[in-house]
């Protein structure tokens, strides 16, 4: 009998990561690693990492130091850095943190399991040398998909699996292992980035933008509902931009009528939109079709158009405020979040209040707001007229109240609604909980029943919003709602 070899997958970052993550199991269970759920059950210790802020990224060394910490004291015996801050900085990594038996980059993935037996073996892989990756694949996108088998892309993994690498469900199942019984899912619809704001590095590591085939998304998307997913997401850098390396930039407005008929999925959500991107098309599919919620995850990250411009975007205050007037013209319960950065060089206080004035008229239902920081390697690095730290630290806080304010606004404003809920968990002493069509998993509010007693997970109940406690709603499920789990979301509107 072969010897048992298991792993554990920590995961840190975004729903891209996620996704990676779920590929990762997949290869490693179809060679025959036993996946744990806890680190100190494992033989190694596979963490994810995030590079994208310097927050992230102490994470991500806290992580993996925490797994380093179990070495000694029960069956881990390896630790192995993987994800994009492992892909970002390769051997300077694994120089700065020796207590990481390995660090893998993207090209690393079609071998990880030869790779972590190496390492378990007490063998030494080299860690990889980082490279700008948007040099990988051709410049013009349409040239794009005939080299796309010749480069690293997670998440990208065939679907229609030869005899053997498929997980057991059949052989349309995707090189993917769900890490979770959660009823909902992301999926990756592509990867990469080809704008170039100039405070964002990740293109240099996740490459230019490159779609997924829709016939994989789709054979994706069925074999999570064959696992009991209820809910799925689509993720990527950029997913207006989907399509535009097919020859069609419209092909998501086809794709998710499509993806909303799958058998077993009762929610289609997209997230990453671009606001300078959106187009009327689109904007209709979101907001008129069955199953296909209207949440709009829309990436404004300022609205001072001096600031805009310095970040390399587009836009203003009154372009952005029009935007969400056409939405909710159309949908006027849907759902809008997007992220701020404050303190951005040459950021002014009249821009700043260009900013109040946005935020106090966009009516978001989440904020993100983030305070300025360097990132190596990116334009804005280089800018001469910097903050100070406390000028930033004081912007933040300032536009974070205000955002914590107006949130909370708008989770008042849904008082006496009736929303449409996937319960996402039930417990005896917390109670249930789930998210309604303007809530993303994670980075969203939620719904706290009043009521939740007969619920049970991946149902789809209707409730009345009764109350708020800050972002979150406070509802009661309705009678009846539970003998109809499967109305659809224009039933809802």
């Amino acid at each position: 009998m072969p010897e048992r070899r298991t792993v554990a997958l920590v995961t840190l970052g975004c729903a891209r990561n996620e996704v990676d993550s779920e590929e990762l199991a997949g290869r490693l269970e179809a060679d025959g690693w036993e996946l744990v759920e806890d680190a100190e059950e494992a033989d190694v210790a596979v963490v994810n990492t995030c590079g994208f802020v310097e927050a992230a990224k102490k994470d991500s060394v806290d992580a993996l130091l925490e797994a380093n910490d179990l070495k000694g004291h029960g069956r881990t015996q390896a630790v192995v850095a993987v994800g994009c801050m492992a892909e970002r900085y390769g051997k300077e990594l694994a120089e700065a943190l020796p207590e990481a038996d390995g660090v893998l980059g993207f090209d690393d993935y079609a071998d990880i399991s030869d790779r972590l037996q190496t390492i378990l073996n007490g063998g030494i892989h080299a860690s990889h040398t980082p490279r700008d990756r948007r040099k990988l694949l051709p410049i013009s996108p349409a040239q794009r998909q005939e080299s796309a088998a010749e480069v690293a892309l997670p998440g990208h993994a065939p679907v229609d699996l030869p005899e053997g690498l498929a997980p057991a469900s059949g052989p349309r199942s995707p090189l993917r292992r769900r890490l979770d019984g959660s009823p909902v899912a992301s999926v990756k619809l592509a990867s990469g980035c080809d704008r170039r704001c100039s405070f964002c590095a990740i293109p240099s590591f996740r490459g230019s933008f490159i779609s997924r085939r829709p016939s994989d998304v789709l054979n994706e998307t069925r074999w999570l509902a064959e696992q009991g997913v209820k809910e799925v997401m689509l993720v990527s850098e950029n997913n207006t931009s989907y399509g535009k390396d097919l020859g069609d930039i419209r092909l998501l407005e086809s794709l998710l009528p499509e993806l909303a008929e799958v058998d077993g999925i009762e929610r289609v959500r997209v997230s990453y939109l671009q606001p300078a991107e959106m187009r009327p098309g689109l904007i209709d599919v979101l907001t008129s079709t069955p199953k296909v919620v209207p949440y709009f995850d829309l990436s404004f990250q300022h609205s001072a158009p001096a600031v805009l411009r310095s970040m390399r975007r587009f836009g203003d205050t009154d372009r952005f405020l029009e935007l969400l007037d056409t939405i909710r013209g159309k949908a006027p319960e849907a759902g809008v979040r997007s992220n701020f950065i404050v303190g951005f060089p040459g950021e002014t206080e009249d821009d700043l209040a260009e900013l109040e004035r946005f935020l106090n008229g966009a009516r978001l239902d989440a904020i993100g707001v983030f305070g300025y920081s360097d990132e190596e390697g990116t334009e804005a690095a280089t800018y001469e007229n910097k903050l100070s730290e406390d000028v930033v630290a004081e912007r933040l806080a300032r536009v974070s109240r205000l955002a914590e304010e107006l949130v909370s606004q708008r989770a008042e404003e849904r008082v006496g609604q009736t929303v449409r809920v996937l319960v996402e968990s039930v417990d005896g002493d917390e109670g249930a909980y789930g998210r309604a069509a303007h809530q993303a998993p994670e980075t969203d509010g939620q719904v706290l029943f009043t009521n939740g007693q007969e619920l049970s997970v991946g149902l789809m109940v209707e409730a009345k919003v009764v109350g708020t406690e800050g972002v979150d709603l406070v509802a009661e499920v309705l009678p009846g709602s539970l003998a109809s789990p499967t109305c659809t979301e224009e039933a809802a509107r």
